[in-house]
């Protein structure tokens, strides 16, 4: 179903403890659980999408979130974030490293020069973190997580059934759903 609503993404830095060069999964796992994977799996792939991120690094994502900021500020964030996003979980891309983050820019259109000073933009990094200190304090502790209205937050990756539901407690309908004509009196 689609709504007539927009998303507008927000970088949010997860795990900002995270080493340059990201961390090994098993250690991911080891903090999480061995379950983690398989619920991930079960949410990609039951959204019709292939689940295949690296199979030994977890990234640190902070170079990545300044790009996508570069992006933002050239009206093509929405297609670098979908080519990061798809790279990571569908296309074993390791969105930490800096040659395939230029790499995945230059497909949208950023030129070499710009991608690579974004990586170590202090301005960029500034706003990332203003981003995340800002969903922080509105109760965001993971990713995703969705502000909807700007009065309800709500938290990882959910079934579409979900946010139908929310999306209908908030007094939104599908944009397909027939609107009953008024009567008159």
């Amino acid at each position: 179903r689609r709504y007539g609503a927009t998303i507008d993404w927000r970088p949010f830095d997860l795990h900002p403890e995270y080493p340059t060069e990201g961390i090994p999964r098993a250690e991911l796992l080891a903090r999480y659980g061995a379950d983690f994977s398989d619920q991930i799996r079960g949410l990609i792939e039951g959204a019709g999408f292939v689940y295949d991120p690296p199979p030994d690094r977890v990234p640190n994502s902070n170079r990545a979130l300044r790009l996508t900021e570069l992006a933002r500020d050239r009206g093509l964030h929405d297609a670098l974030h979908t080519r990061l996003i798809t790279g990571y979980w569908s296309r074993r891309r390791d969105i930490g490293d800096p040659e395939v983050l230029v790499e995945e820019a230059a497909v949208v259109g950023i030129p070499e020069s710009e991608a690579r000073a974004a990586l170590d933009s202090e301005e960029l990094a500034a706003r990332v973190d203003a981003s995340t200190r800002a969903a922080l304090r509105n109760g965001v502790t993971g990713v995703p997580a969705w502000a909807i209205d700007q009065r309800l937050v709500l938290p990882g990756a959910q079934p579409r059934e979900v946010f139908d539901s929310v999306l209908r407690r908030l007094g939104h309908r599908p944009l397909d759903e027939p609107v009953d004509p008024p009567t008159l009196q």
